[in-house]
């Protein structure tokens, strides 16, 4: 089957059903529910993330959550490219001396971890924002891209003083990163940086979708600043 049109098909589905599954295990939901018996949806901001969980349910819970929604992403690329190589049903040339790559599986393990995480089908499809499986998952498709990220993260919160900007735009930056790092870093051919590229924006757009909250607060001037003690959903 190797390189047939249904290896493909067969290939991406199981990468997609991977990433979906493992991500809508939401490390918020899972963490609170085991350890305090409650749904973090209904404290605080109501938001299934980390500073949620802190702020609502403290330190053990945090770290809790920060494990499972940074491991998860992880966790689902890294299984999409092991079965890809076990199956080699689905290789993709990449233009950097390999003949048989599968790290494109990870791609579409990714849009699926991130769409599991904010709609979640073991809860209700009501999940968190995507910022730490963006995390995991920017993380394992290139260290560099998230260093890049973290820095234009750290500058903007510095500058703004907002979470929820810092945390839109490093999204959204990932895109042009993603495309500058495979084409001249990697060495990918220009087709291939150029499809990695559009499949990274998928995510990406979806975490900031899931900001539209924040991005209406912003809109308002009535977002929340570090150190504001006001009540405004929180950005994770």
């Amino acid at each position: 089957m190797q390189g047939t049109s249904l290896g493909y098909i067969l290939s991406v589905t199981i990468a997609a059903l991977c990433g979906y599954l493992i991500g809508s295990l939401n490390g918020a939901i899972v963490t609170v529910r085991l350890l305090k018996h409650k749904d973090v949806r209904q404290y605080g901001s109501g938001n299934a993330g980390l500073t949620n969980v802190l702020r609502c349910f403290g330190k053990l819970c945090g770290i809790l959550t920060l494990i499972i929604d940074l491991g998860k992403g992880a966790a689902a690329m890294a299984l999409a490219e092991w079965y890809g190589k076990k199956l080699g049903w689905a290789p993709l040339a990449e233009g950097t001396g390999a003949e048989h790559n599968f790290r494109w599986l990870c791609y579409v393990a990714a849009i699926f971890v991130v769409a599991g995480h904010v709609f979640p089908i073991w809860h209700g499809f009501r999940g968190g924002k995507g910022v730490l499986v963006g995390v995991s998952v920017f993380l394992v498709i290139n260290p560099f891209t998230f260093v890049i990220l973290m820095a234009i993260f750290t500058l903007i919160v510095l500058l703004s003083k907002y979470v929820s900007l810092a945390s839109i735009i490093a999204t959204l930056c990932v895109i042009p990163t993603t495309f500058f790092l495979e084409r001249f870093q990697r060495g990918t051919t220009l087709f291939t940086s150029v499809f990695y590229t559009v499949m990274i924006a998928l995510p990406a757009f979806l975490i900031v979708y899931s900001h539209h909250e924040n991005i209406e607060r912003l809109r308002n001037g009535t977002e929340r600043k570090i150190g504001q003690k006001k009540k405004n959903a929180e950005s994770q």
